[in-house]
């Protein structure tokens, strides 16, 4: 389950000046219709005067000072700080911390110089000598959360905090002798927050630590907090192509890593994505998907070559003549909430129009070289909205990406697998369903909001969205209606095969 209920705020935007007339201020004011009094007046002027001084205050102070627009992201927001093209960080002397926290998605800091780790205390110590005048005291201190969903407090407040202190190389304090040396710059970063959830290992972690690290050509130390032997073991075929060495288990690790250059947090553009526009030699999220593409080719071959062998010994193995020449679909299945619950149905159905199918339902011990497999080779993938598809990216630009949308889970849906779909080059077909076509149907009258207009519904807050459209939802396709996309989808791809298709 994607967790996007923050993002409502996103989509309907926050308006952070308020403009009252006379009639709406009756409406919580007594004595509308009396002259305004003196103490009145001067109260409003001093309110007006107060605005006036918080507007001009990030312009004329010099520290840094909060804003509304930090706090209740709008997409306007969103667009303008999150995807900002000036990187403040960008030149940076030695013994010197920089941190970018224009973002509205995650800090970044950056450490140039002398670099010490010192787990026990959550610290990472800069210690250099151009300040040496100043005593023993320490002239520079930043503390950071280094995971990707900065505008969540109740999220980033369960992420450690790690403490980045800039010191006088000549302090009397103990200054961590090295047990480590390393001659690669470091990436600090979290595995806590939502991982476990596919679309958030994708989203939060895996591509921003590709956006993050892979200016540095492999030649970078991942350094992890909140470390999890089986993310690890789970992600090595996509680890082992943006590092060429080992993690490092921050709290777990007690020696003292020592670099002379490291970046404090991840980096991100936005859902599932990667921004050109941002990337050294304009990256984009197809070159991401390169890298899924040679992580998993090796384990793939394995399987191939392991199946080969068991044909081998079966005798008179049944080869189903011309099986592999139809368009492969396959349709990732749920169980619980948002299944289709003619699946069968429509499995039968696809077959007729004439493709190969195939049913997949990922787990979270599911072996993702075998996903990758399956969807790597497939012409069209069907899916109900949910974390799951997120598998989209182990697709071939120009192929068939259908998501079946249950009612209450439009934007979500375009927003977080859709748009991103296409920018991968995939072709998408978002499928709404029609009120009869969920379980919800049975529930509620045919003019309750539920089905009428779900935006009202999810207006009232999470807790609603949650409880009706994700978790209590259920679909029955509309076959006759959901048919024809399938058979575009199916005149599509032969089309392509037959090079009649430009290829993305």
């Amino acid at each position: 389950m994607v967790h996007y209920q923050r993002y409502l705020q996103l989509r309907k935007g926050v308006t952070v000046a308020t403009y009252v007339d006379e009639e709406d201020a009756c409406v919580h004011m007594s004595g509308c219709n009396k002259k305004p009094k003196p103490k009145l007046v001067f109260f409003l002027m001093l309110c007006t005067l107060l605005s006036f001084c918080l507007i001009l205050a990030p312009h004329l102070l010099p520290f840094p000072t909060p804003t509304l627009s930090l706090l209740y992201p709008s997409a306007c927001d969103h667009e303008a700080v999150s995807d900002s093209k000036i990187n403040v960080c960008s030149s940076l002397s030695n013994g010197t911390i920089c941190c970018d926290r224009s973002s509205i998605r995650s800090d970044v800091c950056v450490m140039k110089g002398d670099i010490r780790t010192h787990s026990s205390s959550f610290s990472v110590f800069l210690y250099s000598s151009k300040n040496s005048g100043a005593g023993d005291e320490q002239f520079q201190q930043e503390k950071i959360r280094p995971y990707t969903r900065k505008w969540e407090a109740s999220t980033m407040a369960t992420i450690d905090e790690l403490t980045l202190i800039a010191k006088n190389t000549n302090a009397s304090g103990d200054q961590h002798k090295c047990d480590v040396n390393h001659d690669v710059p470091a990436v600090f970063f979290s595995t806590g927050g939502y991982t476990g959830n596919v679309y958030h290992e994708f989203n939060d972690g895996l591509i921003p630590l590709y956006i993050t690290s892979q200016k540095y050509n492999k030649k970078v130390v991942f350094v992890i907090l909140e470390y999890h032997d089986w993310w690890i073991t789970k992600y090595a075929n996509i680890l082992t192509h943006l590092s060429d060495f080992e993690p490092i288990d921050f709290s777990g690790d007690r020696r003292t890593h020592c670099f002379s250059e490291s970046i404090v947090g991840l980096r991100i553009h936005d859902e599932l994505t990667v921004d050109s526009s941002l990337m050294e030699g304009s990256k984009t999220i197809k070159d991401f998907r390169d890298i899924l593409d040679k992580g998993y080719k090796p384990r793939i071959q394995g399987l191939i070559q392991e199946e080969e062998r068991e044909n081998t010994e079966v005798k008179n193995p049944i080869k189903l003549v011309g099986e592999s020449e139809k368009p492969k679909l396959v349709i990732i299945s749920r169980n619980g909430s948002r299944a289709i619950m003619n699946e069968d149905i429509l499995v039968k159905m696809a077959s007729k129009i004439g493709f190969s199918v195939t049913v997949l339902k990922p787990q979270r011990t599911s072996e993702l070289a075998k996903i990758y497999r399956e969807l790597n080779s497939s012409d069209v993938m069907v899916g109900v909205h949910g974390a799951a598809m997120t598998h989209f990216l182990f697709m071939k630009p120009g192929s068939v990406f259908i998501q079946v949308v249950p009612l209450g889970t439009t934007w979500a849906a375009e927003t977080y697998y859709g748009e991103p779909a296409k920018k991968l080059g995939l072709r998408y077909i978002g499928y709404e369903i029609l009120p009869r076509e969920s379980s919800l149907y049975e529930e509620y009258e045919s003019n309750d909001p539920v089905l009428r207009d779900p935006n009202s519904v999810n207006d009232r807050g999470w807790d609603f969205t949650k409880k009706i459209y994700l978790d209590r939802q259920k679909v029955r396709l509309n076959l006759s209606r959901f048919r024809k996309r399938l058979v575009r989808s199916y005149i599509y791809t032969m089309k392509k095969r037959n090079g009649m298709v430009r290829s993305q």
